[in-house]
């Protein structure tokens, strides 16, 4: 499988990883001013496929659907009525970006109207006003989407093994990672927010149950390298010092999170089961100390076209 797990290097496509970024907040944007509210933001994310990222259906005008194609590089919508617009990703500025995002959406027959500023990231520009240059390494970008496939594959791999309240697989564009959900069922408390550039009311919604999450991002906010991260909220006393797998993996006291750096998966004899095992371990540290009721909750991991069974068993 090592194949199916390619080498990342962050600070190589630093820049290009800032621009994808803000390109696909400019897509989640409009997404999320034209989509009714889903709990904990679900609504406004992107999901992983053979060829890149996309929206799902959109209901603005006739319905549309945004598409990052990153294996072609470039930038897809498509209505309901069949008729497709694109526009080539490349070097440019975000300015740019999303003048072509805002002509495509209108030549769609869509409203293109949204928050103009991107959240969760330090000193926003707005994207009108964002005329910074900006490179775009089609190589890089491929390499990030090939990994995102692999990861995905494993992530609902996992999300399988689960019959209580769970996330799908997806990006989300304002902290651009993605991520995988499970749920206690119980209220959580008030998240003190603080989120840079987003409301707190934001926060508060989508912490307002108890987690076990986990993710993966390709690097920056203090991290100059692709990990995989994971945490409870809340984090029940002696979370932090779990034992957890595989030993590349450590609690990590500047982001109060567990993390697996992206090499060590890559670099493994088997990256799906050393991914699996860091899933794993972490949500048994955040179910046992949380004392979740783990008997009604798990399963057994799914198995394509065998039908899980009414009485669930342990999950392997």
């Amino acid at each position: 499988m090592s194949n199916m797990w390619p080498r990342l290097d962050y600070l190589s496509w630093q820049e290009t990883c800032s621009a994808l970024h803000l390109y696909l907040q400019v897509a989640g944007k409009y997404r999320l001013a034209h989509t009714p509210w889903i709990n904990h933001s679900w609504h406004a994310t992107f999901y992983v496929t053979p060829v890149g990222l996309i929206s799902s259906p959109i209901p603005d005008g006739p319905g549309i659907e945004i598409l990052f194609d990153l294996h072609a590089h470039k930038v897809v919508g498509t209505n309901g009525s069949g008729r497709t617009e694109s526009f080539a990703l490349e070097p440019m500025t975000v300015a740019r970006f999303h003048r072509h995002f805002v002509t495509m959406i209108t030549e769609l027959g869509g409203t293109p109207r949204f928050d103009g500023r991107p959240n969760e990231v330090a000193d926003p520009i707005a994207f009108k006003e964002d005329h910074r240059d900006r490179p775009y390494d089609r190589d890089a970008v491929q390499r990030f989407h090939q990994a995102l496939v692999a990861i995905d594959r494993v992530f609902k791999e996992f999300r399988s093994a689960y019959l209580g309240k769970a996330s799908p697989v997806h990006l989300f564009w304002g902290s651009f990672d993605l991520a995988v959900t499970r749920f206690s069922g119980r209220r959580a408390p008030l998240h003190g927010g603080g989120v840079p550039a987003l409301p707190d009311a934001v926060a508060q919604e989508a912490y307002d149950r108890e987690v076990s999450s986990a993710g993966f991002w390709p690097g920056g906010g203090g991290v100059d390298h692709p990990t995989f991260y994971a945490y409870a909220y809340p984090a029940p006393p002696g979370f932090g010092q779990a034992p957890v797998r595989p030993d590349a993996a450590f609690w990590h006291e500047g982001l109060s999170e567990f993390v697996l750096p992206y090499e060590a998966v890559q670099s493994a004899e088997d990256g799906d089961r050393a991914l699996m095992a860091f899933l794993t371990s972490t949500y048994d540290a955040a179910a046992d100390l949380g004392d979740w009721d783990r008997d009604l909750l798990e399963c057994a991991r799914g198995r394509p076209g065998k039908v899980r069974p009414a009485d669930p068993v342990k999950p392997e």
